[in-house]
């Protein structure tokens, strides 16, 4: 009996010791989900499972990309080293050697063509601390102006949008929970069961609570199926769209006098242009029927309560900054902000979407959401960081911006950091030609990315489960993310190779942080007094509760849950109202004879951006092994187009081939392709390089193009 009970033991303890548990947070979208991913040992292999762990966001929920994502740290494919190209080549280097390479490039660079020769192009899910030290690394170790990230292709149009119209912009104004307590729902351009699935039940909770849900998009997507009334609207309307709701609120009298006249500024100017608007030209320009316009301003005029969510859909055009303000107009007439069940959400699509455009990526950016040409901003930031404020250079330009500035020759080089703008921007075939003109490129990453391969070096980072720091939610909540797993091979973090290269350049004194949070600790006081304000907020607050919502000022201040309830952050405390055309922007392609459809993409759940790391994850890659092209079936056949077969897809800027997908989900003069393939399959490669004037924000959703049976092309194309 005491054999038998000490060979227990014995098996209780190998098992203790062989199991290691690592909390963390998802490394994927904007919800941040926590988990702990368990690893197992055995004599012959290691096996991992993941665990979801509750929290206040997503209650602990997990979709299958959470469930899955340390696959991709596993993977074989990873990059454990710096790698050197040579002779087309790459072969693996010491980090000493690595670090004299960049050395040399960027000062030789530098010295010929001036300091924005180098260029540094970030990523929107960087940790708070590695958004923050790239800014400063750009503007401090290299002294370039050209400094800006991929989030200018996911938020830049609600955030701009919201700063304009509120004076701040925060994902979301008020609390996710808030969602069950309102009346009515708007949600534009969003398609969340697949984008953020874990945050899909408080949308269900909600209308079982009796909320009427309106779907606004040209595809009957998971979440339309939800939706009390879809609005299939034509790709690219969204602006007339909500003309035509704001136009029959304003008939029905649906909207809040005490609120318009005490809080926002604008009014009269929004309805002297409404009276020029005809809802039948609404009606044409949209193909929404007049019926569903008038249901639509009826369910939401008439309740006391309302939300308005947008994402992609309706920001990712060249007029989504004034598309989104319209929709802002709609939330301001009806006096549904600053209060319980009233609001408006931006769902953010990047893990760190919001942090990363709060502390410095940006190109018009200081931390704290502080503006780079605003002198009082520029000392203090400067003061923080013991420069001289003349040293900081001024803006630079957008993601995209860059890329013609490598092709006109004032950008020589560029330090990538969490990007893969080959596949993430418009035009992608430009984009590429742009990366190899370049004399020195580096690509910081976890895998050989389609951007990667044309690097002169690579240096290896860490996962999420390797690399602590905090992330900031879509709701505006900042969070702690442990991360404890051992680094592999020679990876290091993102923080720990800035601070390295800014060393070697001679800037050491400006980047001598021993850990994480000494980085945090700084960002803390570069961000006091900024809109974006953390000062507040420090690594134990934030690991012994849920959380932190900004602006929280002060250690004692329990942080920000719902804005505006008083006053809005403009200097007069009112928000802003103003008139948006009715006409198609100039800038967006119409449809032609030779390319008769429209084309909108967007993203499939099992995949992420531009696919790196979910490609690597085998089970998320055999949930969709390679892209499609989803086609009305009426229209396939019109286009002699079989299901399930490779189909040419081509507009005025290239052509890609994909696999058909029939749906009847979908209108019939438009197709959608998903974005997290590259190379023959990278549908980026259609899209045009107009950008919206006044975010940057290319127009991602709207293109002209045409389908045929790859057969079909090839047989045409050699007559």
């Amino acid at each position: 009996m005491t054999e038998l009970l000490l060979k227990y033991v014995q098996t209780v303890q190998e098992k203790i010791q062989s199991e290691k548990t690592y909390q963390t947070q998802c490394p994927y979208c904007s919800m941040q989900c926590k988990m702990a991913v368990v690893e197992q040992k055995s004599a012959t292999k290691t096996s991992y499972k993941t665990i979801p762990v509750d929290n206040p966001t997503s209650e602990g929920r997990l979709c299958v990309k959470g469930l899955n994502a340390h696959q991709h740290v596993m993977h074989r494919d990873r990059i454990k080293q710096p790698l050197l190209k040579s002779d087309g080549k790459f072969i693996p280097v010491s980090w000493e050697y690595a670090l004299q390479v960049m050395k040399d490039k960027f000062q030789e660079i530098q010295m010929e063509y001036g300091n924005d020769a180098v260029s540094v192009y970030g990523g929107g899910s960087l940790t708070n601390e590695e958004s923050y030290l790239l800014g400063k690394f750009a503007r401090v170790a290299l002294q370039t102006k050209y400094i800006d990230y991929n989030g200018r292709f996911c938020m830049s149009a609600a955030a701009t949008a919201a700063n304009q119209a509120f004076g701040i912009d925060r994902g979301i104004t008020n609390r996710l929970s808030e969602i069950e307590q309102t009346d009515c729902i708007i949600l534009v351009g969003t398609n969340i069961a697949d984008c953020q699935p874990t945050i899909m039940p408080y949308f269900e909770r909600a209308k079982e609570n009796g909320t009427k849900i309106i779907v606004i998009d040209p595809r009957e997507t998971a979440t339309a199926k939800l939706a009390d009334l879809h609005l299939q609207l034509k790709p690219g309307t969204d602006a007339a769209l909500a003309n035509g709701l704001l136009k029959l609120l304003l008939e029905v009298k649906a909207i809040d006098e005490t609120f318009i006249a005490n809080r926002t500024n604008g009014f009269g100017e929004l309805v002297d242009h409404l009276s020029s608007i005809t809802i039948d030209d609404v009606v044409e320009k949209t193909g929404v029927a007049y019926e569903d316009l008038q249901r639509a301003a009826n369910l939401f005029g008439n309740e006391e309560r309302g939300m308005i969510f947008t994402a992609r859909g309706v920001e990712q055009q060249t007029d989504g900054y004034m598309a989104v303000r319209n929709f802002l107009n709609i939330l301001m007439i009806t006096g549904k902000i600053g209060k319980i069940g009233c609001g408006y959400g931006a769902i953010t699509g990047q893990a760190n979407g919001q942090g990363g455009r709060e502390h410095g990526q940006k190109a018009d950016q200081l931390p704290g959401y502080r503006s780079i040409e605003n002198q009082e901003h520029r000392e203090y930031i400067a003061n923080v960081w013991g420069v001289k404020e003349e040293e900081l250079p001024r803006k630079g330009v957008s993601a995209y911006e860059m890329m013609e500035k490598i092709h006109e020759g004032e950008i020589k080089a560029m330090f990538i950091m969490g990007s893969n703008p080959i596949v993430s921007n418009p035009n992608a075939t430009y984009v590429k030609d742009a990366l190899e003109k370049l004399s020195f490129l580096v690509s910081v990453d976890m895998f050989m990315s389609e951007s990667g391969k044309h690097a002169d070096l690579i240096l290896p980072t860490t996962s999420y489960l390797e690399d602590e720091g905090t992330m900031t939610n879509l709701e505006g909540r900042v969070m702690h993310r442990p991360a404890s797993k051992e680094k592999p091979g020679q990876t290091k973090h993102d923080w720990e190779i800035l601070c390295e290269v800014a060393k070697v350049l001679g800037k050491e004194e400006h980047f001598s942080y021993s850990t994480v949070e000494d980085v945090f600790n700084e960002l803390r006081v570069a961000s006091r007094g900024g809109i974006a304000d953390y000062y507040g907020m420090t690594y134990q607050r934030l690991m012994e509760g849920d959380g932190l919502f900004w602006p929280c000022p002060s250690v004692d201040h329990p942080g920000t849950e719902t804005l505006f309830e008083k006053e809005f952050h403009h200097e007069d405390k009112r928000s802003r109202i103003i008139p948006v055309t009715n006409e198609a922007d100039f800038r967006k392609e119409r449809v032609s004879e030779k390319f008769p459809l429209y084309l909108t993409t967007g993203r499939v759940m099992s995949h992420y951006l531009s696919g790196v790391q979910t490609r690597k994850s085998a089970a998320l890659a055999a949930r969709d092994v390679e892209s499609h092209v989803q086609i009305h079936p009426e229209t396939a056949s019109e286009y002699g187009i079989d299901e399930n077969v490779l189909v040419c897809v081509e507009s005025q800027r290239g052509r890609i081939i994909v696999r058909s997908q029939y749906s009847k989900n979908i209108r019939k003069d438009t197709v959608f392709i998903p974005f997290h393939w590259g190379d023959s399959q990278n549908v980026n490669d259609l899209i045009s390089n107009e950008l919206d004037p006044t975010c940057r924000m290319p127009g991602f959703k709207v293109a002209a193009v045409t389908v045929s049976a790859v057969d079909q092309f090839y047989t045409e194309a050699s007559v």
